[in-house]
C-alpha cells in the first residue's frame, strides 16, 4: 500500500458506512444486536475524534420477514412493502438504542433513488444531512421501501450508499459485507482466485471479476459493490469493501489500514465536483451580479448572496445548474441554485434577512453556496 492510499484513509473526514442485510439480520435470523452494537461503538469512536459519519443500513425487509414469520423473500410488491414497514420499526429502534449507549444522537432518514435524481429534492436531502452532521447527529439512512416499488424491484443499498456519498461529498465509502472483499474470480469455484487488495475504482476489469448473485436475504452481490465504488468515485470518494465482522474494521480503515479491498478514486473530491459543474452542458439560466459580489466570489471564495444579484435570466428550478455573470455579461462561475428563477427575481438586491418575509420560507441564506459553486478560469 502506498503512503498516498494510507493518507487517503487516515484523512477521510466524512465517511459513509453501508452495511448489508445478511450482516444486520445475522443471515435473516433477526436483528443482530451484538453486531449493531459493535458497529455503533466504532461509529461513536470515529465521531468523537472529529469524523462525520453516516450509516446506510439494509435490513428492514429482512427484519420484517422474521417478525412476520416468513422464511423466504416474497415476490409480491405489497408484501415486500408490508415487510419493510414492520421491519423498519425494529431497525430504527435498534440503531437509536445502540448509538445512544455510545453517547451519540441519531436520526432516521428514509430516501429513494428518486429523491436523489430530482435536483430540488437532492438539495433538500443534502441540506438535511449536512445540518444533522453539523449538530453532531448520526444519520441512519435506509431506502424507503414502504412506498416505492421500482426501488424494491431493481434497487440495492450498495447503490444508495454510493449516491449518499455523492450527495454529501464524502471522502470515503465503506461497504461492510459478509465477504472478505473482492477476488479475481469466485473463490468457491476457482481455487486459483486471487484476493484483490487494492485497485482503481472504475477499472472495467473489476466488473468482469465481480460476478454472482447475492444471498436469499439481500439483493446485492459483489458486482453491485464494484459498481457502487465506480459511482462514488465520480465525486472523488474511494471505497473500502470489508467483512463486517472483522474486529475493529471501521477503526482500522480510518487509521489507514486496508481491511478487505480498497478501490481508490482516480480523481480527488474537490476536482471531481468542480469538473462536474464546470462541464455541465444544460445550464438552465443565469444570474447577473454587481462588482462587489463578483469580487467576493473571485477573490474571497464566498457564497453568492441575493443582495449581490442584479438580474435573473431564464426559467430554472431549485437545484438546477446556473451561470453567474458579471456586469460585462461574462460568465465568472456556475453552481446549484438554491431558489427557482421566479423566487430569485424577487430576491435581487435584498438581504438574506428578508428572504422569509418575501417568500414565506427560507431554503438557504445564499443563492448559491460556495460548496456548490465553481469559478470559471
Amino acid at each position: 500500500m502506498t503512503d498516498g492510499v494510507s493518507s487517503t484513509l487516515r484523512e477521510a473526514k466524512r465517511i459513509v458506512v453501508k452495511v448489508g442485510s445478511s450482516l444486520v439480520t445475522n443471515e435473516g435470523r433477526g436483528l443482530d444486536e451484538r453486531a449493531i452494537g459493535e458497529w455503533s461503538r466504532q461509529l461513536a469512536a470515529l465521531a468523537h475524534e472529529g469524523r462525520e459519519v453516516i450509516m446506510v443500513s439494509s435490513g428492514a425487509i429482512a427484519e420484517g420477514m422474521k417478525r412476520l414469520g416468513w422464511t423466504t423473500r416474497p415476490h409480491q410488491v405489497h408484501e415486500l412493502q408490508a415487510a419493510a414497514a414492520v421491519g423498519q420499526m425494529g431497525l430504527a429502534q435498534m440503531y437509536e438504542t445502540k448509538l445512544r449507549e455510545n453517547g451519540l444522537r441519531s436520526a432516521q432518514v428514509l430516501l429513494t433513488h428518486a429523491d436523489l435524481a430530482d435536483r430540488e429534492r437532492y438539495l433538500n436531502a443534502r441540506s438535511t444531512l449536512l445540518t444533522l452532521l453539523s449538530l453532531k447527529v448520526l444519520p441512519v439512512i435506509n431506502e424507503n421501501d414502504t412506498v416505492v416499488n421500482d426501488e424494491i424491484k431493481f434497487g440495492d443499498n450498495d447503490t444508495l450508499g454510493a449516491l449518499v456519498a455523492n450527495l454529501v461529498e464524502a471522502d470515503l465509502l465503506v461497504i461492510l459485507t459478509d465477504q472478505k472483499g473482492l477476488y479475481s474470480a469466485d473463490p468457491r469455484k476457482d481455487p486459483a482466485a486471487e484476493f484483490i487488495r487494492e485497485a482503481r475504482a472504475g477499472d472495467p476489469a473489476l466488473e468482469a471479476m465481480a460476478g454472482g448473485a447475492g444471498s436469499g436475504i439481500g439483493k446485492g452481490g459483489m458486482i453491485t459493490k464494484v459498481l457502487a465504488a465506480k459511482r462514488a468515485a465520480g465525486s472523488g470518494a474511494s471505497t473500502a469493501i470489508a467483512w463486517g465482522r472483522e474486529p475493529d474494521c471501521l477503526l482500522r480503515i480510518a487509521r489507514g489500514e486496508v481491511v478487505g479491498t480498497l478501490l481508490v478514486a482516480p480523481t480527488q473530491k474537490s476536482q471531481a465536483r468542480k469538473r462536474w459543474m464546470s462541464d455541465h452542458l444544460q445550464l438552465r439560466g443565469a444570474v447577473a451580479v454587481d462588482a462587489g459580489a463578483a469580487r467576493k466570489l473571485r477573490e474571497d471564495g464566498k457564497s453568492l448572496l441575493p443582495i449581490g444579484m442584479t438580474a435573473v435570466e431564464g426559467d430554472f428550478a431549485r437545484g438546477d445548474v446556473i451561470a453567474v455573470r458579471d456586469e460585462a455579461g461574462a460568465e465568472i462561475a456556475r453552481g446549484l441554485a438554491n431558489y427557482a428563477a421566479a423566487e430569485a427575481r424577487m430576491l435581487c438586491r435584498k438581504p438574506s434577512s428578508e428572504i422569509e418575509k418575501l417568500l414565506g420560507y427560507v431554503a438557504e441564506p445564499e443563492m448559491i453556496h460556495r460548496t456548490n459553486l465553481v469559478l470559471k478560469l
